[in-house]
């Protein structure tokens, strides 16, 4: 990873996105991209489209959304403490004790987020759950017209967001998902810069994802693409506590993996799968039995349908503050979608068809 793609991860994953406020990351996206692009555009739903223009009819979509999990600002009581509700899936116990961001429109405001002490909680309390609404935003406030003056209801609020490294290539931060998979797709067309290409390949940084596949299902609607890939991350399973005979054994550093199921074209799959075998590109298999709970999902389905792939990051500590992966894995992510689109050349049938044989290629 060169320093210009890395300075441009990690501004990402500085800048706040909670799904339905992304405009904040689309603008970074949008400035970075213009570089290489022959197009950058943003539909009225939000989603942000870099296009490279290549030659042929064939359309092919590479999507990573840009949102991340969050809070919003619900209420403001009269002592100035301020009460939210979720954007996305969060356990509330991953929130306990954060340090969080307010995003309000004179500039980001300090918060964190508490329940009473352990020393004052009863005998039941300590052995129930934690709700979210039995959490609070602290600001500092003297009283609810103080919060007011810089808090609104409807404000963003983000956990703190910072990047640490990690031993061995590997990376913390919240909110790596999905800005890896962001990076990967805008990091895949730059690489295909003054290369031929025999399609028309378009990044699209969606939104909304995380309330349930919204931009991509619009972006794609729009677009009409042939093939579209989504990339984004998935669970390691190389920690403690996950059962690898359900989810895979799914390690940091040991490549982009690649999905097989039936919500992904078999031969879209299996053109990832030679592309990386030929490059010698590090990744790993997945699969998954249902339709994605992500981009993959309405993509596939858009229009008359569409030849869909799923490529995702190995993940630990999804949806926390501490999400941890590996930077040689978006790297040769960003890799093997980069050759996937030079390798087309634009006459491919990815109508499904059945195998002569075990092992045989499907589709072209």
């Amino acid at each position: 990873m060169d320093s210009t793609a890395s300075a441009f991860f990690k501004t990402l994953l500085a800048t706040p996105r909670p799904s339905g406020y992304e405009q904040r990351v689309q603008e970074v996206v949008r400035r970075y991209a213009s570089d290489f692009a022959d197009q950058v555009t943003t539909d009225v739903h939000g989603n942000l489209i870099v296009c490279r223009r290549g030659t042929g009819e064939l359309r092919v979509m590479f999507a990573g959304h840009c949102d991340q999990i969050g809070m919003l600002v619900t209420h403001i009581d009269e002592k100035g403490f301020l009460y939210a509700q979720p954007i996305g899936g969060w356990d509330p116990q991953q929130l306990i004790g954060q340090r969080m961001i307010i995003w309000a429109a004179e500039g980001p405001v300090t918060a964190v987020i508490a329940r009473k002490p352990i020393h004052l909680l009863n005998e039941q309390e300590r052995k129930e759950v934690v709700k979210l609404e039995e959490l609070w935003l602290d600001i500092g406030a003297k009283d609810r017209d103080d919060a007011a003056r810089i808090v609104a209801v409807g404000d963003p609020v983000t956990l703190e967001l910072s990047f640490r490294e990690l031993q061995h290539g590997l990376a913390t931060s919240p909110g790596m998902d999905n800005a890896t998979g962001l990076w990967v797709i805008i990091e895949a067309l730059r690489r295909t810069a003054g290369r031929e290409l025999n399609c028309s390949l378009y990044a699209v940084s969606t939104v909304q994802e995380e309330i349930g596949l919204r931009g991509a299902s619009t972006s794609t609607f729009g677009i009409a693409p042939h093939v579209g890939i989504a990339v984004d991350v998935t669970h390691a399973t190389d920690c403690p506590t996950i059962d690898q005979r359900q989810q895979g054994d799914i390690r940091l550093g040991g490549g982009p993996v690649i999905f097989r199921g039936p919500n992904m074209n078999p031969a879209v799959s299996q053109r990832l799968v030679d592309t990386a075998r030929n490059l010698e590109i590090s990744h790993q298999l997945a699969a998954i039995g249902r339709a994605t709970p992500n981009d993959a999902n309405t993509i596939q389905i858009s229009r008359s349908g569409v030849a869909t792939g799923l490529v995702s990051i190995p993940n630990r500590y999804m949806h926390s503050a501490v999400e941890t992966i590996s930077l040689d894995d978006i790297d040769r992510a960003a890799d093997l979608l980069a050759e996937f689109a030079v390798g087309l050349d634009g006459r491919e049938d990815f109508t499904p068809r059945v195998l002569a044989s075990p092992g045989v290629t499907v589709g072209s």
